[in-house]
């Protein structure tokens, strides 16, 4: 996992790169980057697949802000990043969200 942060020198935001690896990954179809940021919507950000099998999603997010997020494995299995900045208790359940500050 890992997460790339690019700040933008024209406006006050920072185009942000999730990758999920191949090897953390091995029988996934499909995954989603749910959060803040989309309102936890499973199907506004599904994150592309490479041939190599890696998954990756880029957006563009405020700066001096934070938001929660995870990801979501074919539709059922929710995972934190191990790059994440921190980790937040989910008002939702009894697990914990990843958290990327900006």
């Amino acid at each position: 996992m890992s997460i790339t942060k690019q700040y933008l020198k024209t406006k006050p935001a920072c185009k942000v790169t999730f990758k999920l690896s191949a090897e953390q990954l091995a029988d996934a179809e499909s995954v989603a980057l749910l959060g803040e940021f989309n309102n936890w919507d499973p199907s506004a950000l599904p994150m592309k697949k490479s041939k190599k099998g890696d998954f990756s999603a880029s957006l563009t997010l405020e700066n001096d802000r934070e938001y929660q997020f995870r990801y979501l494995v074919n539709g059922g299995t929710w995972l934190n990043d191990d790059a994440a900045d921190a980790y937040l208790p989910s008002p939702l359940s009894y697990d914990h969200n990843s958290v990327i500050r900006l």
